[in-house]
Formats: structure tokens, sequence, C-alpha cells
């Protein structure tokens, strides 16, 4: 009798968070309002603030050059690109010195000579040498909109936000059967969940195309250094801190990266983020939010990847349950209850992916499609085995920084929709 009530337990929770998901992922297309809502509003040609863009840079040689060319080529007239190496990486720093003194007014290289590298003590390293109004952050093979920070400008002055978070997104959908699943995540968090965390007060900021105005984050005291999710934490402290945080996506503007290279290095860096966000709820700065809803909903989303890890050990044996054990029938239909949202959840994935193509002009075939459908499962495996990797190095202290790699195959695709 006990199995059953555990059964009906379990999945009754499964069916919950993913309802609750599914929810949040479909924010955006609520109502015409909330779509309306997530875009910036058109800038007004004015150019106020001044920028520091940060540009971390740690084994970066294949993609650094196209990054800051592309910063480059920004319309702001103010703003200020400091790529940040670490002094035991010499063929990244040639690049980062070779763009210095090409382009000296706009281009400076700040050498990181902490003995163990990671971003936050690359940024850390960084802050110091900022003369601009507002810090932003980019990856070393971002791919950034000329016209992003007139509109940033203009968000900021609009909306006396403290901080800013850009619209980040995949690009390289069709580069192997798992990257158009990871395209989907992206469009999904940037494009609507992140939306309605800033609306409740609670938002794990992005980790790059964030823009902080920069006495907020002196203020803050930088980036904490020990944790493997930077951006979640400054997050974390600035919505704690009751600062304003505004979230825009617009298809054209979004900064465009690249999905990880291979299986393990997606696993590898979804367990880094886990990670993180396990350090996050550690640390228990979130405790400090000022009501019990924005609470709830930190320690759901930074409990998430413990949720992941139990859902796919536990979703499987839910099934045979409903199958093959003998059960009553009830118990048998609950044990099911799990897959009627997810079911729910890979047909709004294929409306988003017909609209993914709709928004950056590019061809959605049959096999994009399958390759959703079918890929779910095992996706959901990885994803679980980076959750249960991220708890298991957590409890054993293991923190060392598992860098990703990037190849640049998403250059060619950069500059189409401009």
């Amino acid at each position: 009798m006990w199995i059953w009530v555990l059964v009906i337990l379990v999945s009754l929770i499964l069916t919950a968070s993913a309802v609750s998901t599914l929810t949040w992922m479909l924010h955006a297309w609520g109502t015409p309002e909330n779509l309306k809502a997530t875009r910036f509003s058109p800038p007004d040609g004015q150019h106020h603030l001044s920028f520091s863009l940060l540009v971390p840079a740690r084994h970066e040689e294949n993609v650094l050059h196209a990054t800051v060319e592309r910063l480059l080529e920004s319309t702001h007239q103010n703003y200020e690109i400091i790529i940040i190496v670490g002094h035991d990486d010499p063929d990244t720093t040639a690049i980062a010195r070779q763009l210095e003194a090409q382009y000296a007014t706009r281009v400076s290289v700040v050498v990181d000579t902490n003995e163990r590298k990671n971003k936050p003590k690359a940024l850390n390293t960084a802050l110091p040498h900022c003369t601009g109004e507002v810090v932003g952050v980019f990856d070393a093979e971002d791919q950034v909109h000329p016209l992003l920070l007139e509109h940033i400008d203009h968000e900021f002055r609009t909306t006396a936000a403290d901080v800013v978070q850009g619209g980040v997104q995949l690009i390289n959908f069709d580069s192997s059967w798992y990257s158009v699943r990871n395209c989907m995540e992206y469009f999904f968090w940037f494009r609507s969940r992140l939306h309605l965390q800033a609306q409740k007060g609670f938002i794990p900021l992005g980790g790059n195309t964030v823009f902080v105005r920069t006495e907020v984050i002196r203020e803050a005291g930088g980036w904490d250094e020990n944790c493997l999710a930077e951006d979640c934490d400054l997050g974390v402290r600035l919505s704690t801190a009751g600062k304003k945080i505004a979230v825009a996506y617009d298809a054209v503007l979004v900064t465009r990266e690249e999905t990880p290279h291979s299986i393990t290095a997606l696993l590898k860096q979804r367990t880094r983020w886990n990670q993180g966000f396990l350090q996050v709820l550690r640390k228990g700065d979130w405790r400090r939010l000022p009501t019990f809803g924005q609470r709830a909903l930190a320690r759901y989303t930074l409990i998430s990847p413990l949720v992941q890890a139990f859902s796919g050990a536990v979703i499987p044996v839910g099934l045979a349950v409903g199958l093959f054990a003998d059960v009553p029938v009830g118990v048998a239909f609950i044990s099911f209850l799990p897959v009627i949202p997810t079911l729910a959840t890979l047909a709004f994935e294929v409306a988003g992916l017909h609209d993914f193509g709709k928004q950056y002009r590019v061809r959605i075939g049959t096999l994009h499609y399958l390759r959703l459908l079918a890929g779910m499962p095992l996706y959901n495996v990885v994803l679980a085995l980076a959750a249960a990797r991220a708890v298991l190095r957590e409890y054993t202290g293991r923190r060392e920084w598992e860098l990703t790699k990037h190849l640049g195959v998403h250059l060619k695709a950069a500059h189409e929709g401009d």
C-alpha cells in the first residue's frame, strides 16, 4: 500500500512541476500585451550613456577576433571594449594585443594573473578599469548586433532600470541531433521565462548580454569568484537588494552564440550551471527577498538541478509501474499524469520551432522537427545526468571551472537577418 501512496505522491509532484514549467515557458505568448512587452521599445537616436564592454577570453583564439570586430560595428558613439586574457594563454593574448594595437581608441587588454582562472575572477580583474557608466558582459564567441547598444541606452533611460538583460540565442540549430533542442531551450528561456521572473522580482541573470550600471555592480562587490554561476548569483543579489531589472528580447537584436560542440561539452556546461545554482541556493541570499512568493520562486528555480536529476530517475520507473505493475487502475492512471504536460510541452516546442524559423528567417525542415521530437528522451537523460553530476560534485567539494570550448560554427549565420 505504501508503494502506491509513494507512486501517487511522486507523480503529482512531477506533474505540478511540469505544468508550472510549461506555464512559465509560454508566458510571453499568453496575451498580445505580454508579447509586446518582451521587446525593446524603438530607440530615440540619443546616446546618453557610456558603456564598458567586458569580453573575458580564455583559449578563445578561434572566435575572439570575429567577436571584437562585430562589437566595433556598433552604431553607439560612446563605448570601450575591454578584453580580459589569462597570463598563461599566449595564443588568445596575441590576438587581443593585435586588436588593441589596431583599435587603440576603443579596445584595451587586461591580464588576469590569478593562478586559478574562472570567468568571475576575470570580470573582477577588469572592473576597476571600466570608465563607462554601464558595464556590459559578452562571451568571446558572441555575435552582437550593431544597434544593440542604442536600444540598451534607451531601455535604461525609459525604464529607470539598474540592470538590462538582453536576449541571447543559440543559432546553429542544425549542427547536430541535439542542437535544435538546445536552441529551443534558449528561445523559450530568453523569450519568455526571464520576462516572467523579472516581473516577479527574482531573476537569475544570463551569462552575457547583461548590462549593469557601473555604480550598482561596484556597490554589489562585483561577481562572486567562488560561484560557478556568477550570473545567477549576481541576479539573486541584485533582486534581493531591490534593484530594478528590465528584460528585452528581439530576434533581430539578440546576441548569437553556438551550441556546445559535443555531448561531453554539453554535459560539462550544464553540470557547471547546475552546480552554480546549488551554490547560490546554499548561500541563501534569496532568503532576504521581501515576499513569500519571491522566496518560493527563488527556491524552486535554484533547486531545479535536484528536481531534474530526480525526474530523470523516477519518470521511467513511474511509467514502468503504470504499464507492468499489478496496481489499481487509479494508481496506474496517476502514474501517467506527468506524460500529459510533457506531450503538451512537445506540441508547443514544435510551434516554437516554427516561430523560430520565421523570426530568424531560416528554413525549418521535417528533419529538424523529427530531431526535436525524437531527441527529447535522450536529451533529457543528458540533462538529468548533468544535474546528478552537479549534485555529486557539490557534495564532494569539486568546484573547478570546466571551460566550454567554442569553434565558431555559428559565425556564418550570425549576419543573416541583419
